[in-house]
């Protein structure tokens, strides 16, 4: 798999009928190992080991309606609360990130109402904060670490 701007972690691999897999720790079970799944599992380790954020606060691939369609965020992080704090968009590194990508996670967010939203190709990351009252966000350096 291709080498991503974030630091390397030890997956867990395997094959089965001609396919590599990756074991996913959040969803206790292997998945095809695609160019976006390396991304995902690259930037949740991202987010436990460099920033800190516990694991219990996180979710993987959570399901969510939009004008009665079923989405699933990538990355979900939730405050303390149990409120959304953090949406992230993985792209497969080859996918360019546009503002389509941002209008996905921007409609995402109209429903989950996270503080910020985070769109990474494994290459290029982009973090943002949501700035609800001029209904705009403003893009960081990076995203906060866990406090």
């Amino acid at each position: 798999m291709q080498k991503l701007n974030l630091p390397n972690y030890k997956f867990k691999l395997k094959s089965s009928e001609n396919k590599t897999l990756i074991f996913d720790n959040f969803r206790k079970k292997y998945f095809v190992l695609t160019p976006e799944e390396w991304v995902r599992q690259h930037f949740v380790q991202f987010l436990i080991d460099e920033k800190k954020y516990p694991v219990s606060l996180i979710a993987i691939e959570k399901q969510l309606t939009i004008n009665n369609r079923k989405k699933r965020t990538d990355i979900l992080v939730f405050n303390t609360d149990g409120n959304p704090d953090i949406i992230v968009e993985c792209k497969a590194p080859q996918i360019k990130i546009t503002q389509a990508t941002f209008d996905q996670i921007a409609r995402y967010n109209l429903k989950l109402k996270a503080n910020y939203l985070i769109v990474t190709n494994g290459l290029d990351h982009f973090y943002c904060k949501m700035d609800f009252e001029k209904e705009t966000y403003i893009f960081l350096k990076e995203i906060p670490a866990y406090n």
